[in-house]
């Protein structure tokens, strides 16, 4: 494994220790992070046989980490977002709203790079429909796992839901998921493509 990747997963795992270090409570801890500790696990068993960009790791990590931090303060608790809140900057406290971007950013350079190197799609309308699609139904699924949650946790829930009373949260949510996936595709393609000529230079020139 190359240092910069050794480097990124060293990294993660630090803020995985301390995530898992007197959190807000240990259950709702556990439905925040597991994504990251599933998706973890799938990337360290796939790595020989697939191995993504420098750039979408580097993505993938940082998803990690912004799970890692709402699982350990919960979304609603995060400090910095508390004091934008408290000075006005913001109605509550948006955190959850950057888990949300990326939930749609980091999902979609995935999904681009897992079909342009493994289907025969080319760049173009159905690639970049896939690309946000795919995020969409991610949060989509997500959303409604919350809600099953909810119901069968009742009060106990709350801190997983992280809505904060606003009705609209989960609108809202699976709206950022669709900007964070928009905006991975208008402003990373290029950087995508560039790293992309290392593994298919003939699917991307």
């Amino acid at each position: 494994m190359p240092n910069y990747l050794r480097s990124l997963l060293a990294f993660v795992g630090v803020v995985f220790v301390w995530s898992l270090v007197r959190p807000h409570d240990y259950m709702t801890w556990l439905l925040e992070v597991f994504p990251a500790l599933i998706g973890g696990a799938i990337l360290i068993v796939t790595y020989r046989r697939f191995r993504f960009t420098n750039l979408v790791y580097t993505l993938i990590a940082i998803h990690a980490v912004i799970l890692m931090i709402g699982g350990h303060y919960t979304y609603a608790e995060v400090p910095p977002f508390n004091w934008l809140r408290d000075a006005g900057v913001f109605a509550r406290n948006d955190y959850d709203k950057v888990g949300h971007l990326a939930q749609g950013l980091v999902p979609a350079l995935i999904t681009r790079e897992l079909l342009l190197r493994t289907s025969p799609l080319r760049r173009g309308k159905w690639l970049t429909t896939l690309c946000i699609a795919v995020p969409g139904a991610i949060s989509a699924a997500y959303e409604i796992f919350e809600w099953w949650v909810s119901v069968a946790t009742g009060s106990a829930g709350d801190a997983f839901l992280g809505t904060q009373g606003y009705v609209w949260d989960t609108q809202s949510d699976m709206l950022m998921c669709f900007i964070g996936a928009a905006a991975a595709l208008l402003f990373l393609s290029r950087w995508h493509d560039a790293q992309l000529e290392e593994y298919v230079p003939q699917r991307v020139s």
